[in-house]
């Protein structure tokens, strides 16, 4: 699981590093809906969030162009737009 910001990796983990195992996860939530093809189980985000950064954060802003992805299964690229 990787995510960049204008190019510059920002996260880089694997599901070993996660809290849960992913087959804990989908079976405790099966216990409460029926999952089907393509549903989405948010897990949370791993190190690297602009909160944490040091000396200060760094936090997106309109134009950024945020990609993210996970080997195997394919990657994701949005363009933060500002809504105000």
């Amino acid at each position: 699981m990787w995510l960049s910001v204008n190019g510059t990796m920002r996260q880089d983990s694997t599901t070993a590093n996660m809290i849960f195992s992913v087959p804990t996860l989908v079976s405790y939530v099966s216990q409460f809906m029926t999952l089907l093809p393509g549903d989405v189980i948010s897990t949370g985000t791993p190190a690297g969030v602009a909160l944490g950064m040091k000396p200060a954060p760094v936090y997106l802003k309109p134009g950024d162009v945020v990609t993210l992805g996970i080997e195997a299964l394919g990657e994701s690229r949005q363009r933060v737009v500002d809504r105000t």
